[in-house]
């Protein structure tokens, strides 16, 4: 089996931003974040899903701004979140009118550790300049970074009009598509360029343009990272529900994140109804360790099922087990160094079973249809014991506790 580093794209070289004591780009792990979607009016309902987000491993979250009682509940978020010992950074997202909030609400403005802008909607006419100023004045004055982040569904329309028109009377017409993407491009950079002439130093721009289709964000990224050293935030919007959601954010981020590009990440997922939010955390994490480009929690290797297998006992254990890892992860973080790396594999037969558990640092092999009612269990690659009975899951967890409590260093 090769190396990590013999296939691992280079990153791409960038400016850090530091963003509540995260640090976006500069050579920094790929930062995970996440966003609520409660009525931010609301700061006990709001502190409490950000809180729960956090717990996820959400390391940044972003917070709708979108009136004045939102603005006002801020402070009172923070306050909160600081009583309850979660110190995660809030993001707030401003559209419309986050100039006139911003500088109505000062209180706000202190309490987030960033702001993001949408050049598409910050003001129209003569009023956009204007008020894209304020904000980053506002910016300038808190000590904020900002992240101009461009959507297509909400694209500057004078100036795509502007390149629709220029590239109408081109010899050689580009596709309309490709259009709005390189109009996409100009109004991050042309808007970046902007806060830096404000005085807004490139180590406090955050960049992102998202749309949602995932050709489209290949291409996007790919021109934005050739034409900018600016921090790169990556999400593909509105990707939509379930396995829908997941795969397509999965591939276009996959793909981007293997060339080097991408320096913090939301997975933008429509909740089921009454669904947990946390899941595109999850789903933003495991898309990173399973890339092998950062460890969050230990990760479960479990064969499918097939016709070897028609007892549902594995597919219980291992989800059994992907759970009890995942709840004890925050203990381990805490006590030891390192077991966020650990590999456990839960197998269904006797054909790849022993031998995928052999590879991992904790295996078990259970017994498929017809064989021997006995689980070996393998540790470091070698047959440590066999478990029978009902408590097989029971005891395997005893191991798996046992093998970070000796095998990792413990924190002073």
């Amino acid at each position: 089996m090769s190396d990590r580093n013999d296939w691992q794209t280079e990153r791409r070289t960038c400016v850090g931003v530091n963003v509540g004591g995260v640090t976006i780009g500069g050579g920094a792990p790929i930062v995970v974040q996440s966003m609520t979607n409660t009525d931010t009016a609301d700061p006990e309902g709001t502190a409490a899903q950000v809180e729960a987000l956090a717990r996820a491993g959400s390391e940044l979250v972003r917070i709708t701004v979108d009136r004045p009682d939102a603005a006002r509940a801020v402070p009172k978020i923070r306050e909160l979140l600081d009583k309850a010992g979660c110190q995660v950074p809030l993001i707030g997202d401003f559209h419309y009118i986050g100039h006139k909030l911003l500088t109505d609400n000062p209180d706000c403005a202190r309490a987030l550790a960033k702001y993001r802008i949408n050049p598409g909607n910050v003001g129209f006419g003569d009023k956009r300049d204007t008020q894209f100023s304020s904000m980053i004045e506002a910016a300038l004055e808190y000590g904020k970074p900002v992240r101009i982040g461009v959507n297509w569904g909400s694209l500057d329309q004078s100036l795509l009009a502007t390149m629709m028109d220029e590239n109408a009377k081109s010899a050689t017409p580009k596709d309309g598509g490709m259009v709005i993407r390189d109009a996409m491009v100009a109004s991050a950079l042309n808007s970046a360029a902007r806060a830096e002439e404000l005085g807004l130093a490139r180590d406090r721009i955050v960049l992102s343009c998202k749309v949602s289709e995932v050709q489209d964000l290949i291409a996007v990224y790919g021109e934005l990272a050739r034409k900018c050293d600016y921090a790169l935030h990556l999400g593909l919007t509105e990707a939509g529900m379930g396995s829908k959601g997941i795969v397509a954010s999965s591939a276009a981020m996959g793909v981007l994140l293997q060339q080097g590009i991408g320096d913090t990440v939301r997975v933008s997922l429509t909740p089921e109804p009454g669904g947990d939010r946390s899941r595109e955390v999850i789903v933003a994490q495991e898309l990173l360790q399973t890339m092998g480009l950062r460890a969050f929690v230990p990760l479960i290797t479990a064969c499918p099922g097939c016709g070897r297998t028609t007892s549902t006992v594995f597919q219980t254990l291992a989800g059994n087990i992907q759970d009890y890892v995942r709840d004890r992860m925050p203990e381990w973080s805490r006590n030891y160094i390192g077991a966020e790396t650990m590999k456990v594999a839960v197998m269904g037969c006797i054909v790849n079973g022993p031998g995928e558990s052999k590879h991992s640092d904790i295996g078990i092999s259970l017994p498929g249809t017809g064989e021997e009612p006995a689980a070996p269990v393998f540790i470091d690659g070698k047959k440590a014991v066999t478990l029978r009975g009902p408590n097989i899951a029971t005891e395997f967890q005893t191991i798996v506790d046992d093998y970070v409590d000796s095998h990792y260093e413990k924190r002073d």
